[in-house]
């Protein structure tokens, strides 16, 4: 028979194990709330359980068994879907409404990665600019819990005169390891000078060569088709200057490129000439800078901005969003592959915020809440080869997840209802 002392010991042994185990070893079960899993598929009472980072189990609740020993959070009359995958975004040298290159350090970029995860925005993939704090923050994210947005990364934009300038630097890119690539096809309406044709197309050549993926900024019709044919693996931008058409169409699905609209670029070109409609929203206010707000309300800078060249270019931006939006629509219609994006990051284009403003305009543009939800996770996801790893709610996957308030099937407003997010099985605000 064992003593009473040796069953003591026993029993404080057992204690200080327990107390030693971290909380994220402990499964912990969300049950009864409304499952929209980023395929398109809604479970009206469901349960998603995570462990160790990672979805176990998501499913109906009568049919996913809660395992012995999870924390239990009731999530009856909640709505639970992916954390939002941003498929064009940016970490950059942004300090309030400005530029500053001396600012590109840790410290910067973990703000805008938690800035964004606190909008329910979970993974970004920023195209363009990365220097080394993110890079060491992107290898750092698969050795830990983290409490901000997952970042994966393109490095420089690649550019290049000719084509053997355009690959080397293109090798000189792919050397630093990034997870794709990223060129401009653009001449931003006539002030500067396009990539050569050449100098892309080797680029594109070299990309897959070094075994990675490239995502191409375009603006006209005809460069889409022309750097489709050659390979692009991700159209950045919406078409602006005139419709899609058939040729477009076909290229896109018949390799299943992602074309991903960034409508809310468009708009941060020409909106700053008065205030915003949002500027006093406390959803906005929550993820910026306190003197933000009365800097766009400022007359002064409202005039500023009316007298320079960057609103003469605005304004033709303008017209192009109304054609970026007729051409989402058809795209979507004909069964494209939609990624959500927005361009955020630099300044005026204000990362989280914007995200749920992109899904709401793409719903004002003719998609369904679903479809639009679908875009910013599950697509979104897929479109950068993370299929079963991010953006759904499925076994396997990441425990990224947000518990909103509300339903945004009926509103996609609703997906400003944020109650809390996860990130990596933790809660991360």
């Amino acid at each position: 028979m064992v003593s009473f002392r040796a069953m003591r010991t026993i029993f404080l042994t057992v204690a200080v194990l327990a107390a030693s185990i971290p909380a994220s070893a402990q499964p912990t079960a969300f049950v009864g709330g409304r499952l929209i899993d980023g395929t398109g598929r809604v479970i009206d009472a469901g349960t998603v359980i995570i462990d160790g980072g990672k979805i176990t189990a998501a499913g109906p609740s009568a049919s996913t068994p809660v395992p012995a020993g999870a924390a239990r959070v009731d999530v009856k009359g909640k709505t639970l879907m992916p954390g939002i995958v941003n498929a064009h975004g940016h970490v950059a040298d942004t300090v309030g409404l400005r530029t500053d290159p001396a600012s590109y350090m840790r410290d910067n970029v973990l703000r805008q990665l938690r800035t964004y995860a606190q909008y329910g925005v979970t993974t970004v993939f920023s195209l363009g600019g990365e220097q080394a704090p993110a890079f060491e923050l992107r290898d750092e994210q698969s050795r830990g819990v983290i409490d901000r947005a997952r970042l994966f990364v393109s490095g420089p934009v690649i550019t290049g005169d000719t084509a053997d300038a355009a690959r080397a630097n293109a090798n000189k890119a792919a050397d630093m390891k990034p997870d794709l690539l990223k060129i401009r096809v653009d001449d931003n309406l006539g002030t500067s000078r396009k990539m050569p044709e050449p100098a892309w197309r080797a680029t594109i050549e070299q990309a897959h060569a070094r075994g990675l993926r490239i995502a191409v900024h375009v603006y006209s019709l005809e460069d889409a088709r022309a750097v489709l044919a050659a390979g692009a693996d991700l159209i950045a931008h919406s078409v602006r200057d005139q419709p899609v058409d058939e040729a477009l169409i076909t290229g896109l699905k018949s390799r299943d490129v992602c074309y991903s609209p960034t409508l809310t670029r468009e708009i941060s070109t020409f909106i700053y000439d008065s205030t915003p409609s949002w500027v006093d929203d406390p959803f906005f206010l929550k993820g910026v800078d306190k003197d933000i707000p009365a800097q766009l309300k400022d007359p002064k800078r409202h005039a500023q901005i009316r007298n320079s060249n960057a609103w003469k270019a605005g304004q033709q931006y303008k017209v192009g969003l109304e054609v970026a939006k007729r051409n989402l629509k058809a795209l979507s219609d004909k069964g494209v592959r939609i990624a959500m994006g927005t361009d955020t990051g630099p300044p005026a284009r204000f990362q989280g915020f914007f995200e749920h403003l992109e899904l709401e305009m793409m719903v004002e543009a003719g998609l369904t809440p679903m479809q639009a939800i679908v875009s910013a996770t599950g697509d979104a996801a897929r479109c950068y080869n993370k299929t079963g790893e991010l953006g759904t709610l499925a076994a396997g996957g990441a425990a990224d997840l947000l518990i909103l308030g509300a339903n945004p099937l009926d509103n996609i407003r609703n997906t400003r209802t944020i109650e809390q997010v996860w990130i990596g099985g933790k809660r991360a605000f």
